[in-house]
């Protein structure tokens, strides 16, 4: 079986985040093929195309993080009814300048937590439009919108409901199927 080197976006910059322990338990409910990664962006600054020239040092290692990867997973919460601003921010940095964009056929998918009863619906369906623009081929079944509610998961990523862990169990398991089929056809390095 092919091992899939996946990284992992949190969008919360809070340590303690929802997104944060939501990203602890697909880490370990994900099949033992796919290598799992965090990508954290919190010491980027905010983009300008006045560093396109001349990327400070943090924006290649991250840049070069997510060339690194076969696929993304983007775990986000819902701010404002949008992605949070670091995570486009982030985002932004890693595709461009223009023509250099690093999310170009790379698979991936959104999840979310919020304690909002639609969870992260909104802020998916924005991050989907830019990962659109970023031509980077999505996951869209099954979505993925986790209502948070205390104890469902504990800072160590164990879940306590057994509907929610299959959820996510599944989740992860047709996650790492969309990669094999997109790599496939469209092989990182075409």
């Amino acid at each position: 079986m092919t091992t899939h080197k996946v990284g992992y976006l949190i969008g919360s910059l809070a340590t303690a985040s929802i997104n944060r322990k939501l990203a602890k338990a697909l880490v370990k409910l994900a099949p033992s093929n796919m290598q799992m990664v965090e990508i954290p962006f919190k010491d980027l600054p905010l983009y300008s195309y006045d560093y396109d020239a001349n990327y400070p040092p943090v924006a290649r290692q991250f840049k070069e993080a997510i060339a690194g990867v076969d696929a993304v997973l983007f775990v986000t919460p819902e701010y404002n009814r949008s992605i949070p601003g670091g995570l486009k921010n982030a985002i932004d940095w890693a595709s461009r300048p223009y023509g250099q964009n690093a999310f170009t056929r790379k698979p991936s998918a959104v999840i979310g937590a919020s304690v909002g009863a639609i969870g992260t619906a909104v802020a998916q369906q924005s991050l989907r439009s830019v990962l659109s623009f970023c031509n980077s081929p999505q996951m869209n079944a099954p979505e993925a919108y986790i209502h948070f509610t205390p104890d469902l998961i504990n800072d160590h990523g164990d879940v306590s409901v057994k509907s929610t862990e299959d959820f996510l169990r599944n989740f992860m398991e047709e996650f790492n199927m969309f990669i094999a089929r997109v790599l496939q056809v469209l092989p990182k390095d075409a």
